[in-house]
């Protein structure tokens, strides 16, 4: 089976040079903590602005505005599902945060995405089947042979985190 174009990196996502970046943000859109804080203040005051006009994003939904003063030129915007045990639909909110981000890519010729690991940090989502979730929907874009993205990068913050996913990523995928 062909490798399929992903990445799995353990660095800071406000410093990737791909066409765009996730943000694993909250429903208002106006920054928080975690990867939406750090992507926000990397990001620089114009993002703020941006964010206000597109007032909101549901769970699963995605929104895009320009990376300003990232390297990157675009932020998609995902909100993730809080965990609440699991009954609440969680698992199919996250998969489509993922698989939207996905879709937008397509539709906006996007070569080359990021993601971090989203509703893992404050909204509690146990890591190791959020990270199952990320790369199954991943795979299945990619089995469908859509184009875009021609690349896609997980980047977790922290050596254990990175080590985790990484060996998740190898036992789904086959691919190290």
């Amino acid at each position: 089976m062909k490798s399929p174009p992903v990445e799995v990196i353990c660095g800071d996502i406000t410093r990737l040079e791909v066409d765009a970046v996730v943000n694993a943000a909250n429903r208002s859109l106006l920054g928080g903590g975690g990867v939406d804080g750090a992507i926000h203040r990397a990001a620089g005051p114009r993002l703020l602005e941006a964010c206000r006009r597109l007032g909101g994003c549901p769970a699963g939904e995605v929104r895009i505005t320009p990376g300003f003063d990232l390297p990157a030129r675009w932020i998609i915007h995902t909100v993730g599902p809080v965990y609440h045990g699991g009954d609440r639909g969680e698992k199919q909110l996250l998969q489509s945060a993922y698989a939207n981000s996905l879709q937008l890519c397509i539709t906006q010729e996007i070569g080359s995405i990021a993601f971090p690991a989203i509703s893992t940090g404050a909204y509690g989502y146990p890591a190791a089947e959020a990270d199952r979730i990320a790369i199954e929907t991943v795979l299945t874009h990619f089995a469908g042979e859509l184009g875009y993205p021609s690349r896609v990068c997980f980047v977790l913050w922290g050596d254990q985190r990175y080590r985790e996913f990484l060996a998740t990523w190898t036992r789904i995928s086959g691919h190290s």
